[in-house]
């Protein structure tokens, strides 16, 4: 391996020069740091990167929290969790993946140690029980949800009270009265899970607004839980014509089970469903959808953790905005006899 006096050597300059280059705590002329960048180049020399830490107080590493729930779609959160890393990567920061159910101790962890310089925490909840440290530690943090109170919190999310109340709109302009909502496991919703909530706060909402009947079912995804979803819906609400689907294991099924009772999608029944763009577009029906962002709320989250770290970042939460794509699995109602 290339070392620092090696690259002196070659540059023709002090070790010191080359490590005030690294580190930038010293004004260097332009020529000779011009020189020094040319011989860590052409040498392939990279820093050991504990002596660095050491050297300016930083780790460079993010980390990541991110609790893998047997209840949530794990191809969504390590989306997420990928977009963060390679975003990460072209700030010259690692990540460091925290997957296991540590709650409020992990937060802890980071912020009394030297571990990592920041934190982005994800599968945020609307009373979460990490964000009092949060506001009590000096570690910079973003959160990939939004909770109950966002004062004094950086967040990044899909808008999803405008993505329930969106669906709600698309289904009630193609003239369904009566809407079921699929939702996310009975676990997801008892946690107070701020995007579960917070969609079925929009569909409330809207719903109202417009006169529309709005029956909401957990669902553990899945052939088996849909099929007594299904048969408990229409067995409360038999006049139901359109669903609303934020379950992505629930959505073929919910497909094959309407095809099985003779019931046509788009012609009887019509479904648009909160999911990735993939599982939308793969589906037996392609499905009118909003997509989940996953991949922009990663590299947002990263651009709002570093701006702090830089000192110009602001306490605020951005919300992105819903976009509807129709497609084949929604049309207008069925008329009426």
């Amino acid at each position: 391996m290339v070392t620092l006096a090696e690259v002196a050597k070659h540059a023709g300059v002090s070790a010191s020069t080359v490590s005030y280059v690294l580190s930038g705590k010293r004004t260097i002329s332009a020529s000779t740091r011009e020189r020094v960048e040319l011989s860590i180049k052409e040498l392939g020399y990279h820093p050991n990167a504990g002596a660095r830490a050491l050297a300016s107080s930083r780790s460079n590493i993010i980390a990541l929290m991110v609790p893998l729930r047997t209840d949530m779609y794990v191809p969504v959160m390590m989306e997420i969790a990928i977009a963060v890393a390679t975003t990460a990567r072209t700030h010259g920061y690692d990540v460091l993946l925290l997957t296991g159910e540590e709650g409020p101790e992990a937060v802890r962890r980071i912020a009394g140690s030297a571990l990592a310089d920041a934190m982005i925490l994800m599968d945020v909840q609307l009373d979460d029980e990490r964000l009092p440290l949060l506001r009590e530690s000096e570690t910079p943090a973003v959160l990939i949800g939004l909770p109950a109170d966002p004062a004094g919190f950086t967040c990044v999310d899909l808008d999803f009270a405008a993505t329930g109340a969106l669906c709600v709109e698309h289904l009630a302009g193609l003239g369904h009265r009566e809407i079921a909502v699929i939702g996310e496991a009975a676990a997801v919703y008892e946690r107070h899970t701020g995007f579960a909530e917070r969609t079925m706060e929009g569909v409330r909402k809207r719903a109202g607004e417009l006169g529309i009947r709005v029956l909401h079912r957990p669902c553990e995804g899945g052939f088996a839980a849909m099929a007594a979803t299904l048969a408990r819906i229409f067995d409360e609400r038999p006049g139901t014509t359109g669903f609303v689907v934020q379950n992505e294991s629930a959505v073929e099924p919910l497909l094959n089970l309407l095809r099985q009772q003779g019931r046509a999608v788009p012609e009887d029944v019509s479904v648009v469903a909160v999911c990735p763009e993939q599982v939308a577009v793969q589906a037996s029906v392609r499905v009118t959808s909003v997509a989940i962002p996953a991949q922009e709320m990663g590299r947002r989250a990263v651009e709002k953790v570093v701006a702090k770290l830089e000192g110009r970042g602001a306490e605020e939460a951005e919300l992105l905005k819903p976009e509807l794509t129709v497609r084949a699995s929604s049309g207008p109602a069925p008329a009426t006899g």
